[in-house]
């Protein structure tokens, strides 16, 4: 770019918690954030340079917002594809691609997209309808998704008859075959616009059943060096068959006989890159700017053993939050907390993280188990 970073202008569309923490990294490149969010108290509205209370779905709000940046991204994939497109034909920069969120916007296109790159994935089949789900004869049990608008677990049901169909997704929907995995990892892919990629290592994660969140992330992996190196491998494909610029976060299973397949995409910083922020040299928010404003990406090695938990709202609270034990945890060593502004609790909402850091593997799960139990956010 002829303009320095700091001379430009980084607009983001939605005001979240990954908002949030890309102004955190933007500050220190003294970059001007332009925020757009339909949440009056959004986590990014006293950090943005500018935060605009707005529909990020709505095709004239999101293109006058985007009128008024340099550089265009996203913290939340459902924003209007159209609007982008246009402000692309007009010569802004939009970061990831137009093109790279609307495949990513529908569950099944993405499947599609999997299929014919030749990336392993579990089988699938597309129903527009229940009656379709019906007639299928897809194997029970299945996992039924909805195609659009899904997240954290929403618009996700398990299928184990056609009995489960009388309350089933009545959209359009993706039936997946259940997998029998031993563990849920992720790899986070960097690439810029001179087509440099870079991965940060891979994660284990370890879900909240109930409320179908990632609760708990452990990096580095102890998975042997070859999956480990095949995961890497499996991101890079799918960074360089999308052709994307920016970060994209690849959801995978392991399976009990070995095997890797992919789950889902984020095109985006993600849950499962919170701990970079301490765990790495260089984090996967600064990973995100560097690789939208076509700078050199950073050095994603692991600093030290990193354990992430996610601090989500308590069962039965709901109104303004309070943070139980805090002062208990903050006298552990190598524990960092970040809190995201948001207000008000409810069961499951995500209110925070916390990241331990600890030279010994063990030192740091045993710290995040008692933190888990310590920590709770209540009203």
């Amino acid at each position: 770019m002829a303009k320095q970073i700091s001379d430009l202008k980084l607009g983001i569309l939605g005001g979240g918690q990954l908002g949030r923490m890309l102004i955190q990294e933007a500050i220190n490149y003294n970059l001007t954030t332009l925020v757009l969010d339909p949440d009056h108290d959004a986590p990014c509205k006293h950090l943005a340079n500018t935060f605009e209370c707005g529909s990020i779905t709505d095709f004239d709000t999101v293109y006058k917002f985007g009128k008024k940046a340099d550089v265009i991204t996203i913290e939340i994939e459902k924003v209007n594809i159209e609007a982008l497109e246009q402000l692309e034909k007009e010569g802004k920069q939009v970061y990831p691609q137009s093109r790279v969120i609307r495949l990513i916007q529908d569950k099944g296109v993405q499947k599609q997209f999997f299929k014919e790159n030749d990336i392993p994935t579990a089988p699938f089949q597309l129903a527009n309808s229940r009656e379709e789900m019906i007639t299928s004869n897809f194997p029970y049990p299945y996992m039924l998704k909805q195609r659009k608008d899904g997240y954290d677990g929403k618009g996700v049901m398990r299928i184990n008859s056609v009995a489960d169909l009388d309350h089933a997704f009545t959209s359009p929907c993706l039936m997946e075959e259940l997998v029998d995995f031993e563990k849920e990892i992720a790899v986070i892919v960097a690439r810029n616009a001179n087509g440099d990629v870079k991965t940060f290592p891979l994660v284990e994660m370890e879900f909240n059943a109930e409320a179908n969140l990632v609760e708990f992330l452990i990096s580095p992996s102890t998975y042997p060096e070859p999956i480990q190196a095949r995961a890497e491998a499996i991101a890079v494909q799918i960074a360089e068959a999308l052709n994307i610029t920016g970060l994209l976060a690849v959801e995978m299973f392991i399976t009990k006989d070995g095997r890797i397949l992919v789950n889902e995409l984020a095109p985006r910083p993600h849950n499962s890159g919170h701990h970079t922020i301490e765990g790495n040299y260089v984090s996967q928010f600064e990973q995100h700017l560097r690789s939208i404003f076509n700078l050199p990406l950073g050095d994603t090695r692991t600093v030290t053993n990193a354990v992430m938990i996610n601090l989500l709202g308590e069962k039965g609270h709901d109104g303004v939050a309070r943070y139980q034990g805090l002062e208990k945890i903050l006298a552990i060593d190598g524990v960092y907390v970040h809190l995201y502004g948001k207000k008000y609790t409810k069961p499951f909402r995500k209110m925070g993280h916390v990241t331990i850091v600890d030279q010994n593997r063990e030192a740091a799960i045993e710290k995040a188990n008692f933190i888990r139990n310590t920590l709770k956010v209540i009203s």
